[in-house]
């Protein structure tokens, strides 16, 4: 089997936890439109009209990169893939219409949390300033307060991880992202999974969808 995926929720609902799973499990690329953008920053897009020539002069200025641009390097993403697992895309109507006319979708998983569930797993989030891996003030905490389990770095709160942050961004995905549920409901691998249990729970769920739905 290999399911071609779309995982959509809110920031903090564990979209990345459950597609990195997804994709071990049925051995298929877990896509993200971070890993997308990193991979093709250099990718000529001078016949897009836009006000750079490259992704990557987009991001290292911190502007937003346009969704033309987006669309182009997810569909590099896809192109040849008999099985993926996409997170983070689409972010709004025109891109979820860009991914209709790229690929034809098995599954489509939507992890409901309840809103101040969400604030308190962002909230509490801690990443390690060397190598990444995150952590949690209560759900997963390291060995030793403030130091990194796999590389002994020190831990921090990113700055957009703090209250105020997140309720915004949590406003964005609400007014933008949601709506985009609503073009998707009527998929037939259309799957709501409750995104308030632990994990492992979660995972059944997920897993129980996939290989029903694929």
């Amino acid at each position: 089997m290999n399911p071609k995926i779309l995982i959509l929720g809110p920031p903090g609902a564990g979209k990345g936890t459950q597609s990195a799973r997804l994709a071990d499990e049925f051995g298929v690329e877990h896509v993200t439109t971070g890993d997308a953008l990193r991979a093709n920053k250099e990718m000529d897009i001078s016949d897009m009209d836009t006000e750079y020539d490259t992704p990557g002069e987009y991001m290292d200025r911190g502007d937003l990169v346009p969704d033309v641009v987006v669309d182009a390097m997810v569909g590099e993403a896809l192109d040849g893939r008999d099985g993926f697992v996409l997170d983070g895309y689409p972010r709004n109507g025109d891109q979820a219409e860009a991914l209709t006319d790229m690929t034809d979708l098995d599954v489509v998983l939507v992890l409901d949390v309840p809103e101040e569930e969400l604030v308190g797993r962002l909230t509490g989030r801690r990443v390690c300033e060397d190598c990444g891996t995150n952590y949690h003030v209560e759900f997963n905490q390291p060995e030793t307060e403030g130091v990194c389990d796999d590389c002994g770095g020190d831990l921090y709160q990113r700055e957009d991880d703090d209250e105020e942050s997140v309720r915004n961004r949590l406003s964005v995905y609400h007014d933008n992202t949601e709506p985009v549920l609503e073009l998707y409901a009527d998929h037939d691998g259309y799957v709501e999974i409750d995104g308030d249990q632990a994990p492992d729970e979660v995972w059944e769920d997920v897993k129980a969808a996939v290989e029903a739905e694929a």
